[in-house]
């Protein structure tokens, strides 16, 4: 069935062997819905740079996946990240997600302040502008509908964007959301601003609901009342309630506009996979969605 839905996912580079099947089999799965891009993630306190590296190198190598690594500020020095970059674009990368980072593993201040790595980057709007020095690489940055945990207020947030537009960046992808009338008024704001880039709507389906909670909660991301009722003392039907919301809630973006969607798949398949053929009208390169998930 034709479409004009784009849809990309991202992943994690794997830890062990394990993982590292568990990876590809994911992909194998999800790759019939011919992914506009994956991207792969840096991880937190920049702890899976080599793994990241060595997955997108192993991806370069299907022609029919356009694979996007993250780049952050955490634990590398300016030297080492530019040197990396250069790699990338010698690979035939020419894509890059950048963010300033996840610091985790790293020791914070009192007040939780990022910590800047000897001779790194303080601000993802510093990476930006050196990567743009050099090459031409399209840069991705993240946006929060919701406000950045560490932000005073939402305007903080637009001019960090803005920073980073007249910088180079080119393209945002949110940080997951579940209201969506959230995301359409700050889309709205951004427009009021005269920011015109592309915004793609970041979509978490929903795994584990009770780890869900505590990690909205450290993302500033607001659940609505509806959907915490709705998995009140229904934990068996938690993979069949999570279909039915996050379907919904990609098919309320697509009325609204919004035809490029981007999936944190935790790197498992079948969740995220059956709300991709719930939104492709349930037919996949010729095959009925039974028969691809049975």
């Amino acid at each position: 069935m034709k479409t004009d839905l784009k849809i990309s996912f991202e992943f994690f580079p794997p830890k062990n062997q394990k993982m590292h099947q568990k990876l590809w089999n994911t992909l194998n799965k999800l790759k019939i819905f011919y992914p506009d891009f994956v991207s792969i993630t840096y991880g937190a306190g920049g702890s899976t740079r080599k793994r990241t590296h060595a997955t997108i190198k192993k991806l370069t190598y299907r022609p029919s996946i356009k694979p996007i690594p993250h780049l952050t500020c955490i634990g590398d020095t300016r030297d080492s990240i530019r040197k990396l970059a250069i790699n990338y674009w010698k690979m035939g990368i020419k894509s890059i997600v950048v963010i300033r980072g996840d610091q985790e593993n790293i020791k914070l201040t009192k007040k939780k302040k990022f910590v800047t790595f000897p001779d790194g980057y303080n601000y993802s709007s510093e990476l930006i502008r050196d990567l743009k020095k050099i090459k031409d690489f399209e840069i991705i940055v993240a946006v929060f509908p919701e406000k950045h945990p560490e932000s005073k207020d939402i305007q903080e947030d637009i001019d960090n964007l803005k920073r980073k537009i007249d910088l180079g960046a080119t393209k945002g992808i949110t940080q997951f959301f579940f209201d969506n009338n959230k995301f359409y008024e700050f889309v709205n704001i951004l427009q009021k601003k005269n920011i015109n880039i592309p915004i793609i709507p970041g979509i978490l389906p929903i795994i584990n609901f009770k780890k869900l909670i505590e990690l909205a909660h450290n993302c500033n991301a607001f659940i609505p009342k509806r959907i915490r009722d709705l998995y009140k003392g229904k934990k068996e039907y938690e993979f069949e309630l999570s279909i039915d919301i996050t379907t919904k809630q990609c098919l309320d973006l697509i009325k609204n506009g919004f035809k490029n969607l981007h999936f944190y798949t935790l790197n498992r398949a079948n969740l995220t996979g059956k709300i991709c053929s719930n939104l492709t009208k349930r037919k996949i390169i010729g095959k009925p969605y039974d028969a691809f998930w049975s």
